[in-house]
């Protein structure tokens, strides 16, 4: 019997997890080569996410994929996708994927935002976080989906027919609530020690498990990942004031749990689980679809921690290499006809101290002065304007986006805005600055998202309400964030680099194809809405649906 939502069948969904925790999935045969091509709608979406997996790092691994990718490679291959909008972060990019609309519509602008008028200590309001729960903080929040204003596919399928599962696992919450959204039936992230959940939900045997599992190899620690042969060219040392990035090989200490999930091992461990879930929820043992949602995340952990172009990414890219081998091969044991698709939240650039020394002059770190700190100092400077408590406004630097003290009356606001954007102006660093009344006078964005302007970047992601009345953009180079160790590269720019992203569809009997034209990841959910016939009324998405069919058949007409 398939469970239903946890709001609705808490009962029936409680003896389902009471199912043993399956064999791994690395223990198991792969399926047999397809003869025929795919008949019907599959009994399985599974939906991918790679944290931080640009369009470049696919192009420059790409050849070196022998394991999980190359299923992948073996479908239909967009190299050219883009997450359209200029606030590049994980959360917004995150609720692309299944949503197929803009940030602009899901409501989430940035990882975090500011609300200066908000009772509580904390102006700071995380994406995922109920921050009208007393208990929640930025930093110690309490999950919940609710900023999230558009329905996923899971949710779209699950109001079609309750019986669908919707279940999502990765090692970041905002990443696994994004993607599965308001009706789920389980969605697991990485916590103090191991895959936790919402606050009124119980993890379930499968997690107690794989939990059990991660305890054990903390705990007895490990050695350095090994390093694959293709890694020599970039297995080499850059120095970084009084550290050096480039040639880690991530040594696993005995009980260490933070450096476990922070590295490689946390993908291998996010696989595990998805099979674990697989298992415990019965999905793709029916006739009516589910939806797995899976997002790697130690691309990302590892693209901030050491940048993208030195031995720590490419051993990384073999790790995620195995960890959807080890996703795949289990699906393919269990006889499941399902769909993947396999995309990424928002690309990435390498430290700026190794770009320069690898032909790029114009790599640099973001100018102090751009920090709210030093800009709201300078503003009073220039205005005379000063306010009581907290500071006169949140965000700048890193965030890109500036809010403004609740204390400022409308003619000091404006006093203090038009100071601003004076010092941002002249800023070389700063490429554009608009206001909010500017940005909101523009339409909704059209076209194909690599011709978009700055200004049509801006609108997809900005959100009345939630992001700054201020946005300040940074020209072609500038890193955000200070270097330190561990923390020495980053992304949220508005450049190719951040915004382009692999797209990669795939169905066994399915005829390949390479096509290099620009699409969105907003395409990604009427493309998979197709595949399981769901229709939806006009406007539902801002993308398209993707014909991923070779043949003169239209997978969007079925």
């Amino acid at each position: 019997m398939r469970p239903l939502s946890l709001s609705l069948a808490p009962l029936a969904l409680a003896a389902a997890l009471a199912a043993p925790a399956p064999a791994m999935a690395q223990d198991a045969p792969a399926a047999a080569a397809p003869a025929t091509a795919p008949q019907g709608e599959p009994k399985l979406i599974v939906a991918i996410s790679v944290d931080q997996f640009s369009a470049d790092l696919f192009a420059q691994y790409r050849e070196h994929f022998t394991k999980g990718f190359t299923r992948l490679l073996q479908g239909a291959v967009f190299p050219s996708g883009f997450q359209s909008h200029a606030a590049t972060e994980t959360c917004p990019g995150h609720s692309t994927l299944l949503t197929g609309v803009h940030p602009a519509r899901t409501g989430i602008t940035a990882n975090s935002w500011y609300q200066p008028g908000i009772a509580r200590a904390e102006k700071e309001v995380y994406c995922v976080e109920d921050e009208t729960n007393p208990k929640s903080t930025p930093d110690n929040p309490v999950v919940s989906p609710a900023h999230l204003k558009a329905p996923t596919l899971g949710d779209l399928m699950k109001k079609r027919n309750p019986k669908t599962i919707n279940a999502a696992v990765s090692a970041k919450d905002r990443a696994a609530v994004m993607m599965s959204g308001h009706d789920t039936d389980a969605v697991y992230w990485i916590g103090a020690k191991g895959f936790t959940t919402f606050e009124n939900r119980r993890i379930s045997k499968a997690v107690e498990a794989q939990n059990a599992v991660m305890a054990k190899r903390v705990a007895a620690g490990d050695g350095a990942l090994p390093v694959p042969g293709w890694c020599g060219n970039v297995d080499r040392a850059t120095p970084i004031r009084d550290f050096t990035i480039g040639t880690y090989r991530f040594p696993q200490a005995a009980g260490d749990f933070k450096s476990y999930a922070n590295g490689p091992r946390i993908d291998t461990a996010t696989a595990e689980m998805a099979v674990r879930m697989v298992d415990e929820l019965g999905m793709g043992k029916d006739a009516v679809p589910d939806v797995l949602s899976v997002s790697f995340s130690a691309t990302d952990k590892v693209g901030h921690a050491f940048g993208t172009e030195g031995v720590e990414m490419c051993i990384q890219m073999n790790v995620l290499d195995e960890a959807l081998a080890t996703l795949f091969d289990g699906l393919d044991a269990r006889g499941i006809d399902y769909e993947g698709v396999l995309s990424a939240d928002h690309g990435g650039f390498d430290a700026p101290e190794r770009q320069k020394l690898r032909g790029n002059p114009d790599a640099t770190r973001i100018d102090p002065a751009l920090s709210a700190e030093m800009l709201a100092s300078a503003v009073s400077q220039d205005t005379g304007v000063t306010v009581k408590k907290g500071p006169l406004f949140y965000g700048a630097g890193e965030a890109g986006s500036v809010w403004f003290s609740s204390e400022l009356t409308a003619e000091q606001k404006h006093k203090v805005m038009t100071a601003l954007v004076a010092r941002l102006k002249a800023n070389p660093q700063i490429a554009a600055v608009y206001t909010q009344d500017q940005i909101m006078q523009w339409p909704e964005p059209k076209g194909h998202p690599q011709d978009w302007t700055m200004e049509q970047k801006v609108r997809a992601s900005f959100v009345p309400g939630r992001s700054g009345e201020v946005q300040m953009l940074t020209v072609r180079g500038v890193v955000p964030g200070e270097a330190k160790p561990f923390k020495v590269a980053s992304h949220g720019s508005p450049w190719d680099y951040d915004r382009r992203v692999p797209m990669l569809f795939w169905r066994k009997g399915m005829t390949g194809f390479e096509q290099p034209t620009p699409v969105e990841t907003v395409d990604i959910a009427p493309t998979l809405a197709a595949t399981v016939g769901l229709t939806a009324p006009a406007g539902t998405w801002d993308g398209r649906c993707l014909d991923i069919d070779a043949g003169e058949a239209d997978s969007c007409r079925r």
